[in-house]
């Protein structure tokens, strides 16, 4: 995770301070109500309610509300855990987050600790010796390298558990993360529960179009931002005369998502909807990421984790790695993005056109690798949170 994903500064030292010594006190000399337990549930820094944090929180609240009580750690700046009435979510740096932290028996992140469930939690974690820590991640791991900041050391070391979606990730996280072997536990992602396995759609009609996230482009200017490899492929791809006529004469959909982490830079794609093409860019604020992943029959991406779920439902990929060379340079991956992807493989964009121009002229709605799948993720059952629970709560 890094550390740029936060504004620097953003969680005042004194104040924190103030509200962990208190908290401490209080959980020290207060006693838990009614005898339950307490998990502490938190992902996409507290920005959404998405992907395998936020899929484990409902779980535990629709099927363990008896023995568990499950909080959501919502960002304060945003009013989703209200307009959706999130059970049980607690605003991050609250008082009530810090007291509950140390009150709490167990707690699963999707990014990280810091982020996700107690702002600052390095410079108190010695204070917590108590509680289970679960890292229940958030895509599987192959297309980035693990970064890991100063701040995540101790963070790392305290974990308790480390959930893996496969025998390949355990392998992953063992050899590359060098996490001990005693914490890596297979459960599969709580995320691929939303779904059955193996849907492909009946056609291509709706396709929907999400890039990754690049740390290096967080500082950049707006001069330098739209003069980057990643705005101007986007913009080329909208603008491609041969993909624009492939959507306005087969009636197609094309769907873009930016990044939750690259929203700051949404302004600099304004005006590249084209109601004429079918081009529209999603907002997350009214239509979520498992909607769309959902409700889109195909998908175009560089290396997105998205493509896993694609993957797991049989849809069609291309993968289109516009600045690959850079992106190896600067973050790497443990995957070959060269023999290892499992969808169509575009050098340029006029590769992409090919690859859909085939897709849509010979009505291919499956993926060609999906075989593949079963080298990644060991579990399709829709048992993965069941597991989860089991594994480290013991019901």
């Amino acid at each position: 995770m890094s550390v740029e994903l936060k504004e620097k500064g953003r969680w005042d030292p004194l104040k924190v301070f103030s509200k962990v010594s208190a908290a401490y006190l209080l959980a020290f000399f207060t006693k838990k109500k009614n005898g339950k337990k307490i998990a502490l549930v938190g992902g996409n820094l507290g920005e959404k309610y998405e992907d395998n944090a936020a899929v484990y929180h409902k779980y535990l609240v629709n099927n363990h509300k008896e023995q568990v009580t499950a909080y959501w750690m919502y960002d304060p700046k945003t009013t989703y855990a209200q307009e959706q009435r999130i059970e049980n979510a607690v605003p991050l740096g609250s008082f009530k987050n810090y007291l509950l932290f140390f009150q709490a028996d167990y707690t699963f992140h999707g990014h990280s600790l810091l982020y996700d469930i107690v702002p600052s939690a390095d410079k108190f974690l010695f204070l917590n010796r108590k509680t289970l820590i679960t890292h229940v991640s958030h895509g599987i791991e192959g297309f980035k390298k693990i970064l890991i900041q100063k701040e995540d050391i101790p963070l790392l070391k305290r974990t308790d558990y480390f959930n893996c979606a496969s025998q390949y990730e355990y392998d992953l996280k063992l050899n590359e993360w060098k996490i001990p072997e005693q914490k890596l536990i297979i459960t599969g992602f709580p995320r691929f529960d939303r779904y059955q396995p193996n849907q492909p759609s009946a056609a291509v009609k709706n396709i929907l179009m999400m890039m990754t996230w690049r740390e290096w482009l967080f500082d950049l200017t707006k001069e330098e931002f739209t003069d980057s490899a990643y705005f101007k492929s986007t913009v080329g791809l909208l603008k491609h005369e041969g993909i624009q006529k492939l959507l306005t004469d087969h009636n197609l959909h094309l769907n873009i998502a930016l990044h939750p982490f690259m929203k700051k830079f949404e302004k600099y794609f304004a005006g590249l909807t084209d109601n004429e093409h079918g081009i529209k860019f999603l907002d997350f604020n009214h239509e979520t990421i498992e909607y769309s992943i959902d409700h889109n029959d195909m998908l175009l991406t560089d290396i997105t984790s998205v493509s896993w779920d694609f993957l797991y439902l049989n849809k069609p990929i291309i993968f289109y790695m516009f600045d690959k060379q850079e992106y190896l340079e600067k973050r790497g991956a443990y995957l070959n993005m060269d023999t290892d992807l499992y969808g169509y493989n575009a050098v340029s964009i006029d590769n992409v056109y090919e690859y859909l121009k085939k897709i849509i002229e010979e009505n291919i709605t499956s993926n060609e690798w999906y075989p593949k799948a079963k080298d990644y993720i060991d579990y399709f059952d829709q048992d993965n949170c069941k597991r989860l629970t089991k594994r480290v709560m013991g019901l």
